[in-house]
């Protein structure tokens, strides 16, 4: 299992989100490509970058993330407003490593069709499509977690592998911003129901030891962000078990 740092960034700035509230958020002073040298000086190979401008809409801030996007190594698994098949194929030819989706492929049946047969094939939808999940009791969000689906959690996990779509990222908005744990109950369903999609585990990881819970359950990976900022986790203690991971491959 592998660990994903993440950054949220609104109006240019690392921000964290407390329940994916715009009324709740903290500031941190430091810059995105002070963070992104952070990690890639510890061999760190994924970095997880969430446009909270783009969710809402507003793509200020793109051609600035796209500027420091170019001039890193790093790996980035990139969401925020990605509501057409044009805004995905924009990304990747940007260097995006993986797309995440979630609003549009909620809201609009025919988006994941026309996506799947626009970018994937045996290996492409794995490695270049993220479908985000966010949940609340076991239902789904979407919007900014503002409004809920009718479309049960299974069956819609069900309709993405039907379309070749197996890497989910999971946010339980239970747990997004508290560092109270991770969602473990909810991500053992899912990989109870399916345990062959590729799962990102997302939202309120607090320590060291929730990631080993994380890894015990079998998920692929898990994105970590306010336990960085707050001290919770190292980078250092990132660095150490991200290599473990590689060597164990």
């Amino acid at each position: 299992m592998y660990i994903i740092p993440a950054i949220d960034i609104l109006d240019k700035k690392v921000v964290r989100l407390r329940e994916g509230d715009y009324e709740q958020v903290t500031f941190y002073d430091v810059t995105l490509e002070d963070m992104i040298e952070k990690y890639h000086a510890n061999g760190t190979e994924y970095v997880h970058i969430i446009d909270l401008n783009g969710a809402k809409g507003d793509f200020s801030n793109q051609q600035y993330l796209f500027n420091v996007i170019k001039n890193t190594e790093m790996k980035v698994q990139y969401g925020g407003g990605v509501r057409s098949i044009e805004k995905v194929k924009e990304l990747l030819s940007a260097g995006i490593h993986r797309v995440i989706v979630g609003t549009q492929a909620i809201t609009n049946p025919e988006f994941l069709d026309e996506l799947s047969m626009a970018v994937c094939n045996e290996t492409q939808c794995s490695d270049q499509v993220v479908v985000a999940i966010d949940v609340l009791d076991e239902v789904i969000k979407y919007s900014g977690w503002m409004e809920s689906s009718p479309i049960k959690l299974m069956d819609y996990v069900d309709r993405c592998l039907r379309l070749g779509f197996y890497r989910f990222l999971c946010t339980d908005i239970n747990k997004d911003g508290k560092l109270g744990g991770a969602g473990i109950e909810l991500y053992e369903k899912l990989l109870d129901h399916s345990p062959f999609i590729k799962l990102i585990a997302s939202g309120g990881i607090s320590s060291m030891a929730d990631i080993e819970t994380l890894q015990q359950i079998k998920v692929e990976s898990c994105v970590v962000g306010k336990a960085i900022y707050e001290g919770c986790i190292s980078i250092e203690e990132i660095k150490d078990w991200n290599l473990k991971a590689l060597i164990s491959l």
